[in-house]
């Protein structure tokens, strides 16, 4: 059964590695090539990540950085991986290809800067998060005390990738910026986020966001990091399933998808460690749902449901 993957941290790594690491086959990346033709991932979306120790008048190039890795590393050395840069392009995928999508993971990268960001849009980037877990010009994180929403650029955001049919990612925000998103985007998705009511962290979503996502089109993708999957001791793939069935009885059978955030994270759900392992939790969905609804998580939801396509 073919994956869509909506988040990964490949290119963080990769630029991190300053050319050592091949994307093909680095044991170091969770979701190398071989790992996810193992894993029978079918598209992956690498996030562009920049931390938020460094200067600001360097994120942009760091940004730029990270999608030359994307372009020459992942791309340019591997013909088997395709680049998704319009939402028909996910029907083009031949057998033996894999899809790879740029996404933006906090837009610190752009600072007031509209036109940086149409710059990503056409290098590629397909789905933009407002923030990482700090504040910055466009709204604040989930780690930000103060709490707030969006500043008013952060809403001109929203509003450009409406136009350009542009994912707004919820993931990463702060409660209120949730909310503001959920008000304002045409294409609203948390692309790695889980259910706080099974598990208390600020990164997850409330059943009440959970249900205005639902309401509003919006598909959730539930990621694989163990404080966001349960609050204490071993973590299994049984635990990340009852977090999809959490998601199913608010009425989300059909808007629930798959992000890793592989290359992310360090400790692990046991026996889902890297991309190769991903049918392990394919499998344990198998002994709960239906296949069609399985088929719905694994990638099928997400196709329904892209901009332009199924909206």
């Amino acid at each position: 059964m073919n994956i869509i993957d909506l988040h990964c941290d490949a290119l963080m790594k990769l630029q991190e590695g300053k050319g050592r690491l091949r994307f093909a086959d680095a044991p170091e990346l969770q979701t190398n090539k071989s790992r996810l033709h193992q894993g029978k991932i079918k598209v992956q979306c690498f996030a562009i990540f920049i931390e938020p120790g460094i200067p600001s008048d360097y994120k942009f190039q760091a940004a730029l950085e990270q999608i030359d890795y994307f372009y020459q590393e992942v791309l340019g050395k591997n013909p088997d991986m395709v680049h998704i840069k319009e939402w028909s392009d996910f029907d083009c995928l031949k057998i033996g290809q894999i899809g790879a999508m740029l996404t933006l993971e906090g837009v610190d990268a752009i600072g007031n800067d509209l036109m940086k960001l149409r710059m990503l849009y056409q290098l590629g980037v397909r789905s933009v998060g407002l923030t990482w877990n700090n504040a910055n010009l466009a709204a604040d994180g989930a780690g930000e005390p103060r709490g707030g929403g969006l500043t008013l650029f952060g809403k001109e955001i929203v509003d450009l990738n409406n136009v350009h049919q542009v994912l707004t990612d919820v993931s990463h925000l702060s409660d209120k910026g949730i909310w503001e998103v959920i008000e304002l985007a045409k294409y609203p998705i948390a692309s790695h986020s889980n259910a706080r009511a099974l598990c208390q962290h600020p990164r997850n979503l409330t059943d009440e966001q959970v249900a205005a996502m639902f309401n509003k089109g919006g598909l959730i993708h539930v990621v694989y990091h163990p404080p966001f999957v349960k609050e204490s001791g071993e973590v299994c793939i049984l635990d990340l399933v009852k977090h999809i069935d959490h998601f199913c009885s608010l009425g989300g059978v059909k808007q629930i998808g798959l992000g890793s955030d592989f290359d992310g994270i360090s400790t692990f759900i046991t026996n889902l460690e890297d991309a190769s392992k991903s049918h392990n939790l394919i499998n344990e969905l198998l002994k709960h749902y239906k296949e069609e609804e399985v088929k719905g998580f694994a990638y099928q939801n997400f196709l329904d449901r892209r901009p332009g396509i199924g909206r």
